[in-house]
């Protein structure tokens, strides 16, 4: 009898959301974590290194990283200096035939602007849905949403109307991403925005720090810092009489702390596992419900008694 075919398997959707300043020059866990997932040595990547002032730097940077992480040889580039540009044909071929496209750094109104509702950012979408890795740094996270945050102060108080959103790509619903976001000190602009809008999930991402986020729900971190999750949609807020620029109240909301090791559910807005990832330290990857199991590997983790 003639063998029954296997069905294949479609490739996950895969986004590598990066929180900015990510290492180019030591291990650079995460951008190799990009090549890998775009392919390795077959992957396709395209760069867009719109969003910076300095393209030409942009590019030639990029390149030399990907190549040293023995990314394919074929790296492209795609750059719409204005929206007409983005309805070039040749710029839609180009996305359509990567497996990798990775988004520079800058300033995110330059990629809702040229982007988002045109041919290129419908190739975009159009390759995502295929399998196509997308991945972006900085500007280039906050894109990745429907909703990204376009201008805000900086502080840990929540404050109202103290930020502003403007349309994203749209490939992940129902998050604002935020990045730098320690290092800048975004809490309060990020818990501004979830405050007004509880529905969405609130993700602020460090420095030199990634979420790998597979079919819109499972995100994975890694990288040398963490991702807070934020989520009010049970929070208690009195953002609809708050006047402008005063303190927020928000008593209730969520927040979650993810080092490296960290799966979550984004559907769920839960902790799915943790394995413990801290280099100055040979704890042996022990998982979370490891560490639950007495005389389990993660026994190893736990303190003596005193």
């Amino acid at each position: 009898m003639p063998r029954t075919p296997t069905p294949t398997r479609p490739r996950p959707r895969t986004l590598l959301i990066i929180g900015g300043a990510e290492d180019k020059m030591g291990r650079a866990l995460v951008l190799r974590r990009f090549v890998r997932l775009a392919g390795g040595q077959k992957s396709r990547i395209v760069i867009i290194p719109t969003a910076s002032s300095f393209v030409d730097e942009v590019v030639a940077a990029y390149t030399a990283v990907f190549t040293r992480l023995r990314a394919g040889a074929d790296i492209q580039v795609v750059h719409a200096p204005s929206r007409a540009a983005a309805h070039d044909p040749e710029l839609v071929a180009r996305i359509g035939n990567a497996t990798g496209v990775f988004f520079s750094g800058g300033s995110q109104l330059k990629l809702s602007q040229y982007y988002v509702g045109t041919p290129v950012g419908d190739a975009i979408h159009a390759a995502y849905q295929a399998g196509t890795v997308i991945a972006g740094t900085s500007a280039g996270a906050s894109i990745m949403s429907r909703f990204m945050i376009s201008l805000g102060d900086e502080g840990l108080t929540p404050r109202q109307r103290a930020s502003q959103l403007t349309a994203g790509l749209g490939l992940l619903e129902n998050v604002i991403i935020d990045q730098h976001f320690d290092q800048r000190g975004r809490y309060g602009r990020l818990m501004s925005l979830v405050a007004n809008s509880p529905n969405l999930i609130g993700i602020g991402i460090d420095e030199n720090t990634a979420t790998e986020i597979h079919d819109e729900r499972t995100m994975t971190v890694l990288g040398a810092g963490g991702v807070f999750v934020i989520d009010a949609r049970a929070a208690v807020t009195d953002a609809p009489d708050a006047r402008r620029g005063a303190p927020l109240l928000v008593s209730g909301a969520v927040v979650h702390s993810l080092p490296m090791g960290a799966t979550f559910d984004l559907d769920a807005a839960r902790l799915i596992d943790f394995v413990e990832r801290h280099p100055d330290k040979d704890v042996g990857g022990a998982s979370a419900r490891e560490r639950a199991t007495p005389g389990g590997p993660g026994d190893a983790l736990r303190p003596a008694s005193t």
